[in-house]
């Protein structure tokens, strides 16, 4: 991974907008070494060391350090837009906005199968999962708290077996896309967690895309900042377009 290309889409004094490459992890897992997005940072923006939710007095250097900047994350296959705070006032007004669902999220997905209705809401709870702890569940084979999950999507486009989803999470819950949308039986492409399907569509990694993030300036203004499809997006792109046979306008 290098690092060295990971573009910029929107900066200033305040706020920090990646469109961050696919395969990029955010932190380190303490397990393995490679490239994380926040070796980057620490590089690029030094001042940012240190930016972050304290836990406690005991873990406030350990933590901030660890994700300086950090105010949500992406999965390690998922590419696209994500936001990182340059300084602690930016931190906490981006972490407040999160916390109050003023921060509008868009990704777009390649999903396995014809999505039956032009658009539609997932409004399943999600808990830990019965048979696999590491994964999550929004169906009866999931145990402990259930914890409310929301996705609204509309279909793009539709071609051979697979559909083009545009999704909008009204929660922010862990894997909450993946799961959600395997709970309606069209998981997405190359999803390795949670789809038994072959990959498809030339994805070698989940073909999820953080489209667009629109989220509050400390003045007031609110930015919308768009993330460009990488190259295996705009591939996959290309046959569906060709057997499209409905084309919904994109939610403005």
């Amino acid at each position: 991974m290098n690092l060295k290309s990971i573009p910029i889409l929107y900066e200033d004094k305040d706020v920090l907008v990646i469109n961050k490459p696919a395969g990029l992890v955010v932190h380190s897992d303490g397990r393995t070494k490679e490239p994380t997005l926040v070796e980057w940072i620490l590089k690029k923006y030094p001042k940012i060391k240190g930016v972050g939710d304290p836990l406690d007095a005991e873990h406030a250097t350990v933590d901030a350090n660890l994700r300086p900047g950090i105010v949500h994350r992406l999965d390690r296959e998922t590419s696209g837009a994500l936001i990182i705070a340059k300084n602690q006032e930016a931190f906490y007004f981006l972490k407040h906005q999160f916390k109050k669902q003023e921060v509008h999220k868009t990704y777009h997905a390649f999903v396995y199968g014809k999505v039956k209705n032009d658009d539609g809401l997932i409004d399943r709870p999600i808990a830990r999962s019965r048979t696999n702890p590491v994964l999550w569940s929004a169906t009866r084979g999931r145990k402990g708290e259930d914890r409310e999950a929301i996705t609204e999507y509309r279909v793009l486009q539709r071609g051979g077996d697979y559909s083009f989803l545009e999704l909008y999470p009204r929660t922010g819950r862990t894997h909450q896309l993946r799961v959600h949308l395997k709970a309606i039986n069209y998981p997405i492409v190359a999803d390795k967690l949670y789809s038994k399907n072959e990959p498809a569509l030339g994805f070698k990694r989940l073909a999820l895309h953080s489209r667009q993030i629109s989220f509050l300036l400390p003045d007031g203004k609110r930015m919308r900042v768009e993330a460009p499809y990488p190259a295996d997006f705009l591939a996959a792109k290309k046959p569906l377009e060709k057997a499209n046979t409905q084309t919904p306008k994109t939610k403005q």
